[in-house]
């Protein structure tokens, strides 16, 4: 069985243990050393307040720890009684039940460390920024076409803005270009809770759609694609924009995809100079709110631009979970006449195509994903350990 299998009374192997009890020694002997430390006069305040800080990270997992060894020392005492019960049988049989039930906690609490210790991506607490886009339609022995990927697209964001709904999240559209048939051509918006990124990182990447179009009158399949961006949210803290590294273009909205036409300038196009980023927004009526959000994209794309550079020179870990750096790597395919959806990174198949277009059930992907990814960061720290 898996050592992060669902079955949290499952044993953990011992080597796994091994490298648990070392990572909470080092936190136990970490907390302590701050704990005397803050005691010393003459502390600087700027370091004062870094210390402090990294105590109070520290806090939860040290409570967690002490849990943790309460409950061995109640599983040893117990076994102690159980041997010293030979002749009393009713005080072993207690005994007994009460071992059993505290090596099940035991175990618990060992996962639950094990868990709270692999390292986090401190990106999975914010928010994101969703991109959808169709990329081609392909029509099996016959070649190419298009409006079916923009449907697709459009069908991908819509299930992304139920989904949200449905764990209480706030959607926010920033951008929509539609085609002719309806379908978006690329499409943008911003998801606003608690741990929205940690949940749909994983969602970016191609997805493949088969099916037969609404359009199609041969009842032909068609394959198309999609491609979906998955950014966490960021600002001007995150990331550092100077005035002199970006252009702000404005236009009158309108034109293929837009979703309303007028007379003034409120389209908005900003370009960042040093990477050749481009981002347009004419949705809103208001200069002011295409701006703001043509911003916030543009944020987010530098803010994963440098957070991607910095996790390609520590490791390609998390090229294994999200997908290749151009996001071309097909990550998952909706066989619409089969009923089924299949995630190709971690083989799971769902027969309810329907349920998850509505945002239902796609929660089984993200936590299959979840537990991939939470199995190869400790894959890492192993052998780091090692």
């Amino acid at each position: 069985m898996d050592f992060l299998s669902p079955d949290k009374h499952a044993p953990i192997p011992d080597d796994i243990l091994r490298i648990l009890e070392k990572r909470m020694i080092s936190i136990e002997d970490r907390h302590a050393c701050l704990s005397k430390a803050l005691l010393e006069p003459g502390i600087a305040s700027d370091e004062l307040i870094k210390m402090n800080k990294e105590l109070r990270k520290l806090d939860y997992s040290v409570d967690m720890i002490k849990a943790l060894r309460a409950k061995e020392k109640e599983v040893i005492g117990l076994k102690e009684l159980v041997k010293e019960s030979v002749e009393d049988e009713e005080m072993r049989r207690l005994a007994s039940g009460e071992l059993q039930t505290a090596t099940r906690e035991v175990r618990d609490a060992q996962h639950d460390v094990l868990l709270k210790l692999i390292p986090k991506d401190e990106a999975d607490s914010r928010g994101c920024i969703l991109e959808a886009s169709c990329l081609i339609c392909f029509i099996y022995l016959l070649g190419a076409g298009g409006d079916e990927a923009s449907i697709f697209a459009s069908d991908l964001f819509k299930m992304y803005e139920k989904y949200a709904a449905n764990n209480s999240w706030r959607f926010e559209v920033l951008s929509i270009t539609t085609t002719d048939t309806r379908g978006y051509k690329e499409a943008s918006a911003v998801i606003s809770g608690d741990d929205v990124y940690g949940a749909l990182k994983f969602e970016s990447g191609v997805h493949r759609v088969q099916r037969v179009p609404v359009t199609e009158k041969a009842g032909r399949i068609h394959t198309s694609t999609a491609s979906v961006a998955i950014l966490p949210e960021a600002n001007e803290v995150d990331v550092e924009i100077r005035n002199d590294e970006i252009k702000i273009d404005t236009y009158r909205a309108g034109g293929a995809g837009g979703q309303h036409v007028n007379t003034t300038c409120s389209a908005v196009r900003v370009t960042h100079a040093p990477t050749g980023i481009v981002v347009a927004i004419q949705d809103e009526r208001s200069q002011h709110k295409n701006k703001a959000k043509a911003l916030s994209i543009l944020y987010a794309r530098l803010y994963e631009l440098e957070r991607s550079r910095a996790a390609a020179s520590r490791s390609e870990l998390r090229q294994d979970q999200i997908g290749s750096s151009d996001r071309s790597e097909r990550i998952r395919t909706y066989n619409f006449p089969q009923g089924r959806v299949t995630d190709h990174r971690v083989g799971v198949t769902q027969h309810s195509i329907e349920q998850i277009m509505e945002g239902i059930g796609l929660e089984i992907f993200v936590n299959a994903l979840k537990m991939q990814h939470e199995a190869s960061a400790l894959a890492s720290l192993k052998a780091a350990a090692a």
